[in-house]
């Protein structure tokens, strides 16, 4: 199988190849992934593994416990994947041009290998590249996901690239120009709710001329904006009664006062911030090094970093909603720098995936009934 896998890390990094093997024989690049003293035993408290993706390297990540409480990572390849929400026994992940139905195949109380999950890429959807970022399902069980390229929000078609549901009134058309750089989508009680966006723009690109504090959040029923002044929002979630959000540009997790629109910051984490996911009390936050280009200079973060005299990290941060503390973490180092998002996987203890770059998903076989 296409799959590497890393042993535990409490104070020390494990360097480890990652990656499918190459024709060439060229060695695989580094990961090397470290963990908080407590991340293991907390992931089993809660009889809890995690799904991570990262675009940059095309990777879907699996973070569960084998059965001696070591950390399993397992990993497959797809191109540029972005979004991933879970579906009634599976996942939704968007690619490069494509959505995927993961379905798992296991039963209830059925391992291998010590694995309790196995998910596999049962439907594949072709979308074109859309950009697509935060995916979910609603309560009648259609996916939902942003179409960043287009600025709006979107469900697979059967025919076409994809069917729109809703566009910002302030976007006069659809148009493949994002232009307002949509990316984050909140449910509430099984319904889509909010929006995040980086800017208002409704020319072409011009986003970007907007990242320091030109983002919103928009109520999708009733097409208010209630929340502006943002840096690059992402990831709006509704939970335990409040939205909360990722204010990227300035490095904060917190949620939005509905009443004020005011941003109300829990939480510093020292990363530029993308996915997020709830267990309980606890938020796990995805943090991302920024790059070094025009999209993530200038912000805020870069001087909140320096006066902290802090390093951006990549990984996830454990966070507890009742003091706002980062009480756990894990953390990546090596090829992977960036996060998009991260997804909670409850009652799970070690997940594992099929792909395609190897030839064992011809022989996996199931029946129906």
């Amino acid at each position: 199988m296409d799959h590497t896998e890393h042993s535990p890390q409490t104070s020390t990094s494990e360097t480890s190849p990652i990656g499918d093997a190459t024709a060439t024989g060229d060695a695989a690049p580094a990961l090397e992934i470290t963990t908080s003293r407590q991340m293991l035993a907390w992931l089993a408290e809660q009889r809890l593994s995690l799904a991570l993706t990262t675009y940059q390297i095309g990777k879907l990540f699996f973070i569960g416990l084998k059965g001696d409480g070591e950390l399993s990572v397992f990993e497959r390849s797809f191109n540029r994947c972005m979004g991933l929400c879970p579906a009634a026994n599976g996942l939704y992940l968007s690619s490069l041009y494509q959505v995927w139905r993961l379905e798992n195949l296991f039963t209830a109380g059925e391992q291998q290998d010590g694995f309790d999950r196995l998910y596999l890429p049962q439907v594949g959807y072709t979308t074109g590249d859309l950009d697509i970022h935060d995916m979910a399902v609603d309560a009648d069980g259609r996916l939902v996901f942003v179409n960043t390229l287009f600025g709006c929000l979107a469900t697979l078609s059967g025919t076409h690239s994809f069917k729109p549901l809703w566009r910002p009134p302030f976007v006069s058309r659809l148009a493949a120009e994002d232009r307002c750089h949509l990316n984050g989508l909140a449910m509430r009680d099984g319904q889509v709710a909010y929006v995040s966006a980086v800017s208002q723009s409704d020319v072409v690109d011009g986003w970007r001329d907007h990242r320091a504090d030109g983002g919103v959040v928009i109520d999708v029923n009733s097409n208010e904006i209630v929340a502006s002044g943002l840096s690059m929002p992402h990831s709006p979630r509704w939970h335990q009664g409040k939205l909360w959000l990722l204010n990227s540009g300035t490095g904060e997790f917190g949620h939005i006062d509905l009443e004020s629109g005011r941003f109300v910051p829990l939480t510093f984490c020292a990363g530029y911030l993308r996915g997020l996911a709830f267990h309980g009390d606890f938020a796990l936050v995805g943090l991302s090094k920024p790059r070094h280009n025009r999209t993530f200079s200038g912000l805020a973060l870069d001087q909140s970093l320096k006066d902290r005299q802090a390093e951006a990290r990549c990984g996830v941060q454990v966070i507890d909603l009742r003091s706002g503390d980062a009480v756990h973490w894990l953390r990546f180092e090596g090829v992977v720098d960036e996060l998009y998002d991260v997804v909670a996987l409850p009652g799970v203890r070690r997940p594992m995936a099929l792909g395609f770059k190897t030839d064992e998903i011809r022989r996996v076989l199931s029946i129906e009934g």
